[in-house]
């Protein structure tokens, strides 16, 4: 469960003019309030963006916003969308993408606009706003379930969870947050699940608001004219009801609510993710054995049920590992992820005995008076049925807009999880975001190809939304060299040794050859274990510390490193092509060792080439190509940070040359020139800032 909802929230009265217009255009131009408040020095493309948004909030409309690198676009949307919110008692929700800059928002660009407002006695009224940043529930301990568990320790808890429940008793007398991530060592995920506050018995009617942590946080939340969540959170919390869900004729996820997306470009994927149902065979297992774990005779149900009740959840247990049993060894035995065709692969083993059990525990819940007891007992019974109901839906292919699958996971690859996604998410984005009747901005430095931002409109349901791009004030042309290498082999099966042993013998030269830190960015984990343990030796013995993705450090904490090593060389996939931010020397050189096409074997991207096939499009252009020039954007872009940034793109990846679609990703480029080298000519050619 995610749950906002309270039930005194209501649509406020109609609000008083909006001033955000009139105070942007007077904040943000030359010689304006930044200027003099806080000598922060003018940009035009800052001031263009800022008057923007400020009329999207105005006008309750959708703005889509390229800023490129530089343009500072936290304060160009922070300042409006303050009076904006401070003017009609509204609340502005700010959704980003990664942690680092709900941290930069958080403890930098918050205070700095704190700083403008009292700068400017035409602005101090705005100086005393409040924010708030928005975890899930389940993140915090609820204070009335944690003396329930500690009442009830004998029923629910052997000796060695016990001392773990004493342990969290101690850090909450201290905590101030009481959120999951600031205890260490965190604490067991068996012992969580029976305190934190993702339960109906935490709530304003069960819980002492003024110790029950995740109440304390709800408190704020209702007072915050700024919120700051990530976009998994949103996407989960409009999946739970959002807005609608408390009866507003508009707003996303709050009545009357207005939002901004920063790091827009990873909307379409992360809403994906989530308007679609996952049931695992791992998360199955705990919900069962919350009730009762046949193991240790302990669950909710030893407490509060009785044989017949605690049986049906053995019996629950038994046909969820044979159903999920089934599904690895029907589906799962050559690959781990397979597209589901036709309906009903598997028996619906599981679903008898899940009604039975849910039957039973509506009628405990029902013999009970209100209470926290009653209260738990319906959270689980709606549980269970949301687990019901996913399984029906994925077994039966209920939604022919939608993809499913079945995949394989966890550290053993045992975990299997039934998945669905919506093969084109525009309409959902377009029916959750962009009708509610409610202002709604997306900023990223990476939503336009070629300039224009109108395949962005529609993979996120907004063709009539106002689009505008403006350019990075960084001077590329004299901080920025592109280096590409001609003769690389390109990438196939048959070339795939000869072209490994070419990326190696590229990257040992090209790093070997530059001051400062390095980010080499791979498409795929094989190349980067292959690379890394090639190369090991060799910056270890030129004094360069090697950071690679996957060990025990965290994207974060690599970062960091990388920053504190000065000539660091960190290696990294994925995640490394977006929101990495290490300005100055500690990074001088990113090197793409292939273009970022995503392969079209998931069953997601496969079912989008199906559905752009069936409408008579090319699934390359419209689907494979843009995504990865979005993505390659983002890669070129973790390089220059600051004005006083400069360093090296290469580019070991020929088919930039070689292709006629390779003049698309120099085209996305911020410098018009860039120089072929080989190895031949590599030792005169490449020449990185001294």
């Amino acid at each position: 469960m995610i749950g906002l909802r309270d039930d005194n929230d209501a649509l406020p009265p109609a609000p008083p003019p909006s001033r955000a217009p009139e105070l942007a255009a007077h904040i943000f131009a030359d010689g304006g309030s930044l200027h003099a408040g806080l000598t922060l020095e003018h940009r035009p493309e800052q001031e263009q963006m800022a008057r923007a948004v400020a009329g999207a909030l105005r006008d309750d409309a959708a703005l889509l916003f390229e800023a490129g690198t530089g343009v500072g676009k936290s304060l160009a949307y922070l300042v409006p969308g303050l009076i904006h919110a401070i003017d009609q008692t509204r609340q502005l929700v700010v959704s980003t993408h990664t942690i680092s800059l709900q941290e930069q928002i958080e403890a930098k660009d918050l205070p700095l606009c704190r700083r403008l407002f009292k700068s400017d006695p035409a602005l101090a009224r705005y100086a005393d706003f409040k924010s708030a940043v928005l975890v899930g529930k389940s993140n915090y301990l609820c204070t009335t379930r944690l003396a329930a568990a500690l009442a009830g320790k004998q029923e629910l808890f052997p000796t060695a969870e016990h001392n773990e429940l004493l342990r969290i008793a101690d850090w909450a007398a201290t905590s101030r947050a009481g959120l999951r991530h600031e205890l260490s060592p965190p604490p067991s995920a068996e012992v969580w699940e029976h305190v934190n506050a993702d339960s109906s018995a935490c709530s304003r009617k069960n819980c002492d608001c003024e110790r029950c942590f995740y109440q304390r946080a709800r408190a704020r939340l209702r007072q915050a004219q700024v919120v700051i969540v990530n976009h998994s959170l949103l996407f989960a919390l409009i999946n739970a009801g959002g807005a609608t869900e408390k009866g507003a004729a508009r707003g996303v996820i709050f009545p009357d609510d207005f939002v901004v997306l920063d790091e827009a470009h990873t909307v379409p994927e992360v809403a994906t993710d989530h308007f679609g149902l996952r049931l695992s065979s791992y998360g199955v297992d705990r919900l069962l054995k919350y009730l009762y774990n046949p193991r240790t005779k302990r669950g909710l149900l030893t407490r509060h049920g009785g044989a017949l009740e605690c049986q049906l959840v053995v019996d629950s247990l038994e046909a969820a590992e044979q159903f999920f049993g089934f599904i690895a060894d029907r589906l799962l035995i050559k690959q781990p992820i397979v597209r589901v065709r036709e309906p009903d692969v598997v028996e619906p083993l599981l679903e008898p005995p899940l009604l039975a059990l849910i039957k039973a525990v509506s009628t405990l819940a029902d013999k009970l008076e209100e209470g926290k007891v009653r209260d738990e007992l319906l959270d689980q019974k709606g549980r269970l049925k949301s687990c019901q109901s996913s399984l029906k839906q994925w077994l039966a292919l209920a939604d022919e807009k939608q993809v499913y699958w079945a995949e394989r996971g966890g550290r053993r690859q045992t975990i299997v999880t039934l998945r669905t996604a919506p093969i084109d998410v525009a309409p959902y984005l377009h029916e959750e975001l962009f009708s509610r009747g409610t202002a709604v901005v997306c900023t990223s430095a990476t939503l336009a190809i070629g300039g224009e931002i109108s395949a962005f409109q529609q993979r996120v349901g907004a063709p009539d939304a106002q689009a505008v791009v403006v350019r990075s004030p960084f001077d590329y042309e004299r901080n920025m060299r592109v280096f590409v290498a001609a003769d690389v082999p390109l990438p196939s099966a048959k070339d795939a040794r000869l072209a490994l042993d070419a990326l190696i013998d590229y990257l040992r030269f090209c790093i070997l050859r530059s001051r400062g830190g390095s980010l080499v960015l791979f498409t795929s984990y094989a190349d980067l274990r292959a690379c890394a343990s090639a190369l090991a030796a060799d910056f270890a013995a030129a004094g360069r510390p090697l950071l690679v993705q996957g060990g025990e450090f965290s994207r974060t904490e690599l970062a960091r490193k990388l920053q504190a090593a000065g000539n660091g060389v960190l290696f990294g996939t994925d995640s490394f092509w977006t929101g990495v931010d290490v300005p100055g020397d500690s990074l001088s050189q990113v090197i793409i060792t292939r273009l970022p096409f995503d392969p079209p074997t998931h069953p997601i991207l496969e079912a989008r080439a199906e559905w752009i096939r069936d409408r008579g499009g090319n699934p390359f252009n419209e689907l494979t190509l843009p995504e990865a020039l979005i993505k390659f954007r983002q890669g070129i872009g973790r390089l220059i940070r600051s004005a006083h940034d400069r360093g090296v793109i290469t580019l070991l990846d020929a088919r930039v040359l070689a292709k006629q679609y390779g003049r698309l990703f120099l085209a996305t480029l911020p410098t018009s020139h860039h120089v072929r080298i080989t190895r031949e000519n590599r030792e005169e050619a490449f020449q990185p800032f001294a």
